[in-house]
């Protein structure tokens, strides 16, 4: 049975907005991420801590001071703005790894659609090329 949590009403737009390029690489926040799937900041980085041999630093890093004032200053006031630390950032492979960490219907059917829009812009930057 679906419940309204799990149909997936996101845009291919609302996802690609939350896609940075950070030390030249395709990344996503925790907090973007939580805020997809439907679960809190704190779950999806304690998921990972349980899991950390899943993600190394190509999958997943912390960002700097300096990137995470950047990233800030970049996109004006910001819902992470508040934060004690700097987030969490997942390389691609990364957000393909979480589908293997959580596991609800909202997440793989989430994590799908990232998939694809990454795998769409990978494609379009090599067809400009």
């Amino acid at each position: 049975m679906n419940t309204s949590e799990n149909v997936i009403n996101l845009t291919d737009d609302h996802i690609i907005n939350k896609i940075y390029i950070i030390r030249n690489q395709k990344v996503m926040l925790d907090e973007d991420l939580a805020e997809l799937y439907l679960v809190t900041t704190g779950n999806l980085n304690k998921a990972v801590s349980r899991n950390i041999k899943r993600f190394p630093e190509d999958f997943m890093f912390r960002l700097t001071e300096d990137e995470f004032k950047h990233l800030l200053f970049q996109n004006g006031i910001a819902s992470w703005g508040g934060r004690r630390q700097a987030p969490n950032v997942f390389t691609e492979a990364g957000v393909a790894m979480l589908s293997g960490v959580l596991s609800s219907e909202r997440a793989i059917n989430v994590n799908i659609q990232i998939m694809r829009i990454f795998t769409r812009m990978r494609k379009m930057l090599a067809d400009n090329r």
